[in-house]
């Protein structure tokens, strides 16, 4: 075969050569023709060698909407056949009717999801924060350095600065024991619902030391009993102290019912006669009964805290003073009229 174009269509062949279509002895419908093979070369006139069917026009009409809409074009010969046409014309070629896209089959196809929206570029710094960051860092050992500066510092404080003197013997005692004494007398000793010590007037009333212990000992609870009226000093300027005179001395000694022990006694009362009171401990006046009760050295209260005797006892031992004199107190004892001041 030489070219596509020579080779001609079977209904064409049917259509040019149909002298026995129509004829009596051979039906519409059915053509016998035979054709050699020469004649689809181009080189002889075509012959009728074969039998060949028709094609029915619905069908040939299907075949060319079918290529019209897959966009292959037309069948080439005319939409109604043969019979409208002379015999003698040629068949024409039909005009391609333009592509029609195929109708869509089966399920829709998927879309792709909608592109997540970017960020928002983030806010610049303010000025504080970028002039932070560019500063530069302070080094790991400067750090070391600073955290030791507050025990450094703590340190030094304490080398310039001078000790708080420590009070121990019988005012320091006194002092830490005076705390039940300050409700009634006041704490730096002013007075209140009981009588004041300081400037002076605890001298006033006790110029003798073992008078005030006894009363601080027994309280006005005993010294009623034992009916003692002036429990100090009865030539007391502006007037002694009565029993009862201003509230209620609570007893104090262990053989009373109270609470202190007797070198705890004597502590408090040396702490109300030197530190509030204002006695001078280096006065010709007071310098003997310090030494004697209320220094650090105080044979009194020494044998009293290691308990070889008692502020009750009948009779009082001998000391010996730090200058190695033997001295003897007074029997403190039960409750007596208070003494006057030595002339």
């Amino acid at each position: 075969m030489k070219s596509g174009r020579q080779v001609l269509d079977a209904r064409q062949v049917v259509r040019k050569f149909s002298p026995l279509r129509g004829s009596p002895s051979t039906p519409d419908d059915q053509v016998s023709t035979r054709m050699s093979s020469e004649s689809f070369t181009g080189t002889r006139p075509p012959s009728i060698i074969c039998r060949v069917t028709e094609i029915p026009e619905h069908l040939l009409k299907r075949s060319r909407e079918r290529r019209a809409a897959i966009g292959q074009g037309g069948d080439d010969g005319a939409t109604d056949g043969a019979a409208s046409a002379p015999a003698s014309t040629p068949a024409t070629t039909e005009k391609a009717a333009p592509p029609v896209a195929a109708a869509p089959s089966g399920p829709p196809a998927r879309t792709a999801p909608p592109a997540p929206e970017s960020a928002p570029p983030p806010k610049p710094d303010p000025a504080y924060v970028t002039a932070a960051k560019q500063r530069r860092k302070v080094p790991w050992w400067a750090m070391a350095t600073l955290g030791l500066m507050p025990v450094w510092g703590f340190m030094y404080v304490r080398s310039v600065t001078e000790a708080p003197e420590v009070v121990e013997g019988p005012l320091g005692i006194g002092a830490e024991e005076y705390g039940s004494c300050a409700a009634c007398h006041g704490a730096a000793g002013g007075g209140g619902v009981g009588y004041p010590f300081s400037g002076g007037a605890v001298l006033d009333t006790f110029p003798n030391i073992e008078d005030q212990l006894r009363y601080v000992y027994w309280g006005t609870g005993e010294y009623n009993l034992a009916g003692v009226e002036i429990y100090g000093n009865p030539e007391r300027e502006g007037g002694p102290h009565l029993t009862n005179g201003l509230g209620v001395m609570p007893q104090q000694g262990e053989a009373a019912g109270g609470g202190l022990t007797d070198y705890e006694i004597l502590g408090v009362v040396c702490h109300e006669r030197y530190t509030l009171g204002g006695a001078d401990p280096t006065s010709e006046e007071w310098a003997e009964e310090f030494e004697e009760f209320c220094s650090e050295e105080s044979p009194v209260f020494e044998g009293l805290e290691a308990g070889e005797f008692s502020l009750v006892d009948e009779e009082a031992p001998v000391f010996v003073g730090p200058s190695g004199e033997e001295f003897q107190i007074e029997v403190v004892g039960p409750p007596v009229e208070g003494s006057p001041a030595e002339s």
